[in-house]
């Protein structure tokens, strides 16, 4: 039997984590988050704040037999775009990683493999242009970003334990989430719901023309089974990605058609400013159709901040504009992969099953 602590269950990635070996034979899943995530009856969850040493040094000193971790948790800046160049979003991610190890090492003679996260923002895709497609092998990066320090502490701790670990770099994540910053998926569906119900028709709201990738959580989900299984995988970086590409204005069609709304001519609009003010009609459409009662703000959270960098309002061009290669991950023996238009209506449909969305 294995059993593995995902931290940061209540996160896109986390969430999918849980779901994914909560449904795997002779696995255990032990979820760890702040708030209780929703998964199923048997995974066992620990509510801890990653910030706070003594509450982790108390939660994780009771947990032991931990064969695996998945380490997805991550606390952003409220401004989120100008957090990832701030130095205390940096030290607080790696205070947290260091809170947890420290709590869990010392009952953790069974540890095999550790799975962390990093993302694009490893090639600096957040400060200016990135060759395409961007590859694992180039040398790290000389600018800031808190992926250095939690790595550095793990090739550190590394050396003198008896467990591995391997780094994933997804791109823009698909999944459903409750109050992600970085849930392109509600900020979508939110949105598009908003628009349905003033009875607009769907514009898109972004920029220029770009290409880019995105990657479905439920794949980061079978990358870090493939990593704990794989000797191959020690020590080593794996992009993950869907596959294949998509220009945000050309999925525009697809959205319309699927909550039912007309599409028009994109008209610039930030989410940000714009979207808050209408909190009170998505009020309405929750109580129209009888959603989980949550506000705009409880759902969105800081997503209208990263969906206007996403469609990369006012710029032809983003500096992200980021395309990551998946052959690494492909040679090494994994061969996961999605179409993206489809991963984006599949999470869709599965927040409106669950009544987070509205059906239209």
């Amino acid at each position: 039997m294995n059993r593995i602590l995902v931290a940061g269950a209540t996160g896109i990635a986390g969430t999918a984590t849980v779901q994914h070996f909560a449904s795997l034979p002779h696995w255990e899943v032990i979820a760890l988050s702040r708030r209780s995530p929703p998964a199923p009856p048997d995974v066992r969850h620990a509510s801890v704040d990653l910030t706070d040493r003594d509450q982790c040094a108390e939660a994780l000193g009771k947990v032991t037999g931990i064969t695996h971790l998945a380490y997805m948790a991550l606390q952003e800046e409220d401004d989120l775009v100008q957090g990832w160049r701030q130095q205390t979003q940096m030290e607080v991610n790696l205070t947290m990683l260091r809170n947890l190890l420290d709590a869990l090492e010392p009952n953790a003679s069974t540890l095999r493999h550790v799975a962390i996260l990093q993302g694009g923002k490893a090639y600096g895709s957040h400060l200016h242009p990135v060759p395409v497609p961007a590859k694992e092998r180039w040398p790290r990066g000389d600018h800031e970003i808190f992926y250095w320090p939690q790595e550095d502490l793990l090739r550190e701790r590394e050396q003198s334990a008896a467990w591995t670990f391997s780094i994933l770099r997804p791109s823009m994540i698909l999944g459903e989430s409750v109050g992600s910053p970085m849930s392109i998926i509600a900020a979508l569906g939110v949105y598009a719901s908003v628009m349905k119900h003033l009875g607009e028709p769907l514009r898109f709201p972004g920029g220029g023309r770009y290409v880019t990738s995105c990657t479905d959580s439920r794949l980061i989900a079978q990358a870090v089974e493939f990593v704990a299984k794989a000797p191959q995988a020690a020590g080593e970086t794996f992009n993950v990605v869907n596959g294949d590409v998509l220009v945000w204005q050309d999925l525009w069609p697809s959205l319309a058609k699927h909550f039912d709304v007309p599409i028009a001519d994109p008209a610039p609009l930030r989410l940000a400013e714009e979207m808050p003010k209408l909190a009170k009609v998505w009020d309405e459409i929750v109580e129209l159709h009888r959603l989980e009662p949550f506000t705009m703000d409880d759902l969105i959270g800081g997503a209208w901040q990263f969906a206007d960098h996403a469609f990369a309002f006012g710029q032809e061009c983003p500096p992200d504009r980021i395309v990551m290669s998946p052959i690494k991950l492909r040679q090494a023996g994994f061969a996961g992969c999605f179409d993206t238009e489809d991963a984006i209506l599949h999470w869709l449909t599965r927040m409106q099953q669950r009544r987070i969305l509205p059906r239209w």
